[in-house]
This record gives structure tokens, sequence and C-alpha cells, in this order.
């Protein structure tokens, strides 16, 4: 009897801890739930805030660049110097203004994007990529090498801005150079591919490494170099929308490496990331 008494007992209790698990398997799976409504309602709302302050911005904008406009080509004759400098500051920092809104639209929608995953051959997409960049360049010695790159597995059209990002800097911060030098390199490292993009310009200070991949910042001022500050972050996001990472390394005077790197295999899954 006390052996009945005992499996018993022990029946009782694995129903009873099976009853409890199925009860917090259901609690936890209503919390996802609810945390993924909320995350979905957060993103539209995002959305439709951005689209409503980019509607909202354009009109004032697009004024303020007309009438400044209309201002210099009617009374241009009767101001002085100062007078159409200062105009022109108004329509450089509406149009920098505009580009900006542009910039974050990009940055915002980039999370709701679909991943349309295939293999990508990223020695070409670079090439490519500094090709496009460097016919714009008619004035400049730019001495561009691309070594063998790995093939990656990603959104082709997301990997390409990556790309225009990274070269684009390249290109940007190094024309103090007489003869600027940029180099692209990449190699399999275990279970990631990696890649590389050095320049020999005006490089940063590490001490401000953590402000690179920020939205809207800076670490050259805006008479130096043009920009609005959005680029690597747009990058940094698009790398981890791929399960990959990214690090720059620069010193004053010596130019800069950036480095990314994503996995070998990405799931060849379409999709937003989960939250």
């Amino acid at each position: 009897m006390l052996g009945v008494f005992a499996a018993a007992r022990d029946v009782t209790q694995t129903r009873s801890m099976e009853e409890e698990l199925r009860r917090l398997n259901a609690t936890l799976e209503q919390k996802v739930q609810e945390r993924t409504a909320d995350l979905t309602q957060a993103n539209e709302e995002l959305e439709s805030f951005a689209y409503s302050v980019s509607h909202d911005l354009r009109a004032p904008l697009r004024a303020i660049d007309g009438f400044s406009l209309k201002l210099v080509k009617s009374s241009g004759d009767v101001l002085d110097q100062e007078g159409r400098r200062l105009l022109q500051v108004v329509r450089d920092n509406a149009l920098r203004m505009g580009q900006l809104i542009d910039d974050l639209l990009r940055f915002s929608r980039l999370g709701r994007r679909e991943l349309e995953v295939s293999r990508v051959d990223m020695e070409a997409l670079a090439t490519s990529v500094a090709t496009e960049l460097l016919a714009l360049e008619n004035d400049r010695q730019i001495a561009f090498s691309c070594g063998e790159l790995p093939p990656a597995q990603g959104d082709p059209a997301l990997l390409r801005e990556v790309w225009l990002n990274l070269l684009s800097n390249a290109i940007k911060f190094s024309r103090r150079r007489p003869v600027a030098h940029i180099s692209v390199s990449g190699a399999v490292e275990g279970a990631e591919v990696s890649y590389w993009v050095k320049d020999d310009g005006d490089g940063f200070d590490m001490a401000y490494a953590g402000k690179l991949f920020g939205v809207f910042q800076r670490l050259h001022r805006q008479d130096e170099f043009e920009g609005s500050g959005v680029g690597l972050a747009l990058v940094q996001r698009i790398l981890h929308r791929h399960r990959g990472h990214i690090e720059g390394e620069g010193h004053i005077e010596c130019g800069a490496i950036f480095r990314f790197s994503l996995p070998s295999a990405v799931p060849l899954v379409s999709g937003a990331p989960p939250p």
C-alpha cells in the first residue's frame, strides 16, 4: 500500500508540474504576443511621425529657399557682397536641412524593409561602386586597389549601401592628399567573412570613436567636409540586420580603416528582424 500511495503521489506531482508548465508557457506566449503587438504599433507610429515631420518641414524649407532665390534675382544688384553671401548661407542651410530629412527618413525606414537575401559577389559590388564614385572625381588623383574579396550572403541592395557609404567617406576624407590611396580587402575568418576599407586621409581622433556610428554625429566640422552624419549609422544598422558588425580605427592625418564582418551563412529568410 505504501508503494501505491507513493506512486499516486508522484503522478499527482507530475501532473501538477505539467499543468504549471502549460500555464507558464501560455502566459509567456501571451506576453510575447502583446510585446510584438506593442512593437508593431510603435514602429507604425514612428513611421507615421517620420512621414509627418518630413511632409511638414519640406513646405517651409521650400519657401525659405524659393524666396531667398527670388530675392537674389530681383534685388541682387542692390545688395552688397555681404548681403549676397548671407542669402547664399540661408539657401545652403535650407538645402542641408532637406538632406538631413531625407537621410533621417532612410534611416527610420530601413528597419521595416524586408531583406531579400542571396549570394553576393562582394568583389564585383565593391569594384562597381568604386568605379561609379571615382568617375565623379575627375580633377583628383586617387589610387584605388581592390583585393580578392570572398562572397557574402545578404541583401545586395543594402550591402551596396554599405560599400557606397564607406567608399564615399574614404574618397571624401582623403581629398586633401595630392594623391589619395584607398584600398579594399577581405578574408574569411572562421564563421565570418570580413572586409576592410582603408584610406590615407584626415583620419580621426580615437578618443571620439564612440560617436562614429551615431545618427547626426560628426567628427569633423561641416565647413571641412560635407555630410549629414547619417551614413555610418545607416551602415551599422544594415549590418545589424544581417547579424554583422562594424568597427573603425583612425589616426589624425594618418587615415582610417573600417572593418565590417558578416556571418559566413545568413539564413535565406526574408522579413524584418525579430524584436
